[in-house]
């Protein structure tokens, strides 16, 4: 029987998959990762856990998660093959066009590129996340004239990223900063980008254009591009005073404040942003300012009042990483690179239970005979 088609701008509401990768649950206000809470993981795991996660279904021991790391630690390096096409690319690409292009190049390296079994699947996508740290950064720094910098095996991975990214090893406290970044950004459900990476994934096409598909969408700033605006809207304001300020014109323009406001968090913040929310609070408190913090506090509680609109993770994500030393067009392909791990585990459970996606319009122009 056929059932009444229906129109949903953007899709709103409109279940267009069954995982068993994440959930919303706007209910229990949590965000369900294989059955685990996502803001508890973030409180007793590392990144690197929730990799073995996704792409293993558990939570790994002690020695999985050593196993892990050096797995990705062989995978580091990247052909030179893909430093020189990025070399090639004009001064002013974006780094975000940078790591697509390097991505897209990569796939030409996988002889197994057109097999799609669970285990060649798998050890792709850990090939994958070793090599991204340095295709992020690396494209970043070719394009801006720098060398490109290698990694330290000696590190963690989340340590190694940081380290290849500011040049500096990290203390403590700012490789588990970080690390928790990586974490509460590695996967979210079905965002733009992972839509885009199943949609392209069910033509049975590869990893590697599935992944370079959600670069483009993640690259806007409706979706992964809002941490980079948010550190540049708040770079325009010097005090607490000149931010309130700035943010009251930007509402009587009514122009868009980046960093607030959720498709699924409605009616109050992103619990992500509560975690990097008291993460910038320890960077504050160990550098001795508290600016950033407290310009963040006032323009929270102005967009409650205003809009009745909460933060999500760009709005406290952004001023962390500048106070990690991190520069800003670095911030979404971070973002990107965190994300892969469930942009792999969704591109394998597509092939692996693949249906096309092939939706309807509904037709608004001019009438025909």
């Amino acid at each position: 029987m056929k059932t009444k088609e229906t129109y949903a701008p953007g899709l709103d509401g409109i279940i267009a998959a069954e995982t068993e990768i994440s959930l919303l649950n706007t209910e229990l206000e949590k965000i369900i990762i294989k059955g685990h809470d996502l803001i508890e993981l973030s409180q007793e795991k590392e990144y690197v856990d929730i990799v073995h996660l996704l792409l293993e279904d558990e939570l790994p021991s002690a020695a999985e998660k050593q196993a892990l790391e050096e797995k990705l630690q062989t995978n580091y390096e990247v052909p030179s093959g893909v430093m020189d096409v990025l070399k090639l690319l004009p001064e002013r690409t974006h780094p975000m066009d940078g790591l697509r292009t390097g991505l897209s190049v990569l796939a030409g390296y996988d002889e197994a590129i057109d097999e799609r079994s669970l285990e060649v699947s798998k050890n792709r996508a850990y090939k994958l996340l070793g090599k991204l740290p340095a295709i992020t950064v690396n494209s970043y720094r070719i394009l801006n004239g720098q060398k490109p910098v290698h990694p330290q095996g000696n590190l963690s991975y989340s340590g190694n990223f940081l380290y290849m990214i500011t040049g500096e090893q990290p203390t403590e406290l700012e490789a588990k900063i970080f690390d928790r970044s990586l974490l509460l950004y590695s996967e979210h459900e079905m965002p733009n980008s992972t839509f885009t990476a199943r949609v392209i994934a069910s033509t049975h096409s590869d990893m590697y254009g599935a992944l370079t598909g959600a670069v483009a969408s993640l690259k806007g700033n409706l979706h992964g591009g809002a941490n980079e605006a948010v550190m540049y809207m708040l770079k325009e304001a010097a005090s607490v005073s000149e931010f309130e300020e700035l943010l009251e014109k930007k509402l009587k323009k009514k122009e868009k404040i980046m960093g607030f406001g959720h498709r699924v968090y409605m009616k109050k913040m992103d619990p992500r942003a509560l975690i990097m929310k008291e993460s910038l609070r320890q960077l504050c408190e160990v550098k001795g300012d508290y600016s950033l913090l407290e310009m963040c506090e006032a323009g929270e509680k102005i967009m409650e009042e205003e809009k009745g609109l909460y933060p999500n993770l760009d709005y406290y994500a952004a001023p962390v990483y500048w106070m990690l030393g991190i520069p800003i067009p670095l911030y979404t392909p971070i973002f990107y690179s965190s994300r892969t791990a469930g942009l792999c585990a969704h591109v394998i459970e597509q092939h692996e239970n693949n249906r096309l996606f092939r939706p309807r319009v509904n037709y608004i122009g001019k009438k025909y005979e």
